[in-house]
């Protein structure tokens, strides 16, 4: 059974940066697409950032620029570096793995002053 485990949220002032990592249990993850999504109270989950095999990626508008999402295969690991917070970044941040359909517990970030 896949697991996914978030970690490093948690409250940023603007401008701020933090830095979410995800472990991913099982074998083969470097033949996965990964990535992050996130949902705002009231809001559907969407994607911010993914990644594939081939380390190609893919960011939403609202992200680029400011996000990095990257990959180690030898620690099966998935890493997403938030630069210059904003407020409208505050969400609950889910990490994804394609094969499977299977997502993470989601963890808090919250961008406040």
């Amino acid at each position: 059974q896949v697991q996914l485990v978030e970690s490093g949220g948690g409250l940023v002032h603007p401008g701020g940066s933090l830095r979410l990592s995800c472990a991913a249990s099982g074998n083969l993850f470097e033949f996965d697409l990964m990535g992050w999504y996130r949902q705002a109270p009231g809001k559907q989950r969407d994607m911010v950032a993914t990644i594939t095999p081939g380390r190609t990626t893919n960011y939403a508008d609202s992200v680029k620029g400011r996000f990095t999402i990257s990959r180690d295969n030898t620690k099966n690991m998935v890493y997403l570096q938030m630069n210059n917070l904003k407020p409208e970044d505050t969400a609950v941040y889910y990490c994804y793995r394609a094969r499977g359909d299977a997502w993470g517990q989601g963890i808090q970030v919250t961008v406040s002053s």
